[in-house]
């Protein structure tokens, strides 16, 4: 899609801000179009992290989503924010794998162990520190107990959870990401706790 653009290369001498970066990359600036994938790469990579819960997927996300940009930017009409443009795609994205996730039943991030389901990220982290045995025991148990407890959500239920609780996002953000207002989005973050609390009341 985009061609090569000398001309608009040479602009990128002088400092460009993230529109005049958007207008370079849409005219065909490869360098602009790096420079955007450059500030926003972490941004995205830990969205669909905090989403799935699977290093794995998150990085197949990352390359899904920035592939889907570059071909698609030459539709941005900066109606909206790049950032709220960008996320959006990225959460319809991780939405697609979750429902796949939900078609084959399986929960990407979790293991059965003779403990019962165990998130392999935060088993990770709980191997790396030094904490009491009894403390282990309880982490992992929590942990599995997260894992059936998100892996139970709807993937929309589960996506505006994790952008909410993970992102620190405002609903009025998340609602635009996911392509519905703030008030259903505050309907579904609602619902996803109340499943949550329901789901992990054995460890209060």
């Amino acid at each position: 899609m985009f061609q090569a653009a000398e001309t608009v290369s040479r602009t990128l001498a002088e400092p460009l801000d993230e529109s005049g970066l958007i207008r370079a990359a849409q005219n065909g600036d490869q360098d602009a179009f790096e420079r955007l994938v450059r500030e926003y790469d972490q941004s995205v990579l830990r969205i669909a992290v905090n989403i799935l819960r699977s290093p794995d997927e998150a990085r197949d996300v990352y390359q899904e989503a920035f592939l889907k940009v570059y071909r698609n930017l030459n539709s941005f009409r900066f109606d909206c924010s790049f950032h709220t443009w960008l996320y959006r795609i990225v959460t319809n994205i991780c939405l697609d794998h979750l429902r796949r996730r939900k078609v084959r039943k399986e929960e990407s991030t979790a293991v059965e162990t003779p403990d019962g389901v165990v998130d392999r990220i935060a088993q990770v982290k709980e191997e790396g520190a030094h904490s009491d045995p009894e403390r282990q025991t309880w982490n992992r148990e929590l942990s599995g107990g997260i894992a059936k407890a998100l892996a139970a959500l709807t993937p929309r239920e589960r996506t505006v959870f994790e952008l909410r609780h993970y992102e620190g996002l405002r609903l009025r953000a998340i609602g635009d990401m996911i392509g519905t207002t703030e008030e259903a989005a505050k309907n579904c973050l609602f619902r996803a706790t109340q499943k949550m609390r329901m789901s992990l009341e054995t460890f209060v």
